[in-house]
């Protein structure tokens, strides 16, 4: 997995919480890097489930919540350091028609050994979508706070269903998403 992502879950727990948390969620992880991540490194994705755990461990929060938290925080970074992909769009089902065939493309430019999940999309109407997520990691959860930062940067009402395809493995989900009105 690509070290932005564990750069920025360090960072976003530095600013939720504390530096000194971050720290320990470390510590207590025992990683194998010692949590010395780098932006353009590739790591173990069981470290950043191992972070987690601890930060779940050390807040009484549902580590599903966290990861969510997360992806939420990682859709708004990536608004600032990767605008391009979001200045072309105005919603967010467009945004997401993107991912597959422009976003991924662009992300396998830069890091051609990143191993990315694949998204099939379906409009049902124009209020409906459905994306099917399907990866080798458990990150249906990290998908849907992606989804849903997605949707407060467009600044739409999304009602967000996840169905687990994967008997509870978390690397194969569908959701479900309807625009609401306001």
């Amino acid at each position: 997995m690509k070290g932005i992502v564990f750069t920025e879950f360090i960072e976003m727990v530095e600013d939720v919480f504390s530096p000194e948390m971050a720290d320990q969620i470390i510590n207590d992880a025992a990683l194998e890097s010692d949590g010395a991540y780098t932006a353009v490194g590739t790591y173990d994705h069981h470290e950043i489930l191992a972070m987690v755990t601890q930060l779940s461990n050390l807040t009484s929060m549902p580590a599903g919540d966290l990861v969510q938290t997360f992806g939420k925080h990682l859709l708004q970074r990536f608004t600032e350091l990767y605008p391009v992909f979001f200045n072309e769009v105005d919603d967010t089902f467009t945004f997401l028609d993107t991912i597959e065939n422009h976003v991924h493309i662009e992300v396998l430019k830069l890091y051609p050994d990143a191993e990315l999940p694949s998204f099939t999309i379906v409009h049902v109407d124009d209020k409906t979508l459905n994306m099917t997520y399907k990866s080798s990691r458990p990150f249906a959860m990290l998908a849907q706070g992606l989804i849903k930062g997605a949707a407060e940067h467009f600044n739409e009402k999304i009602l967000i269903e996840m169905v687990d395809l994967s008997n509870g493995e978390g690397n194969h989900a569908r959701f479900e998403l309807k625009k609401e009105a306001g």
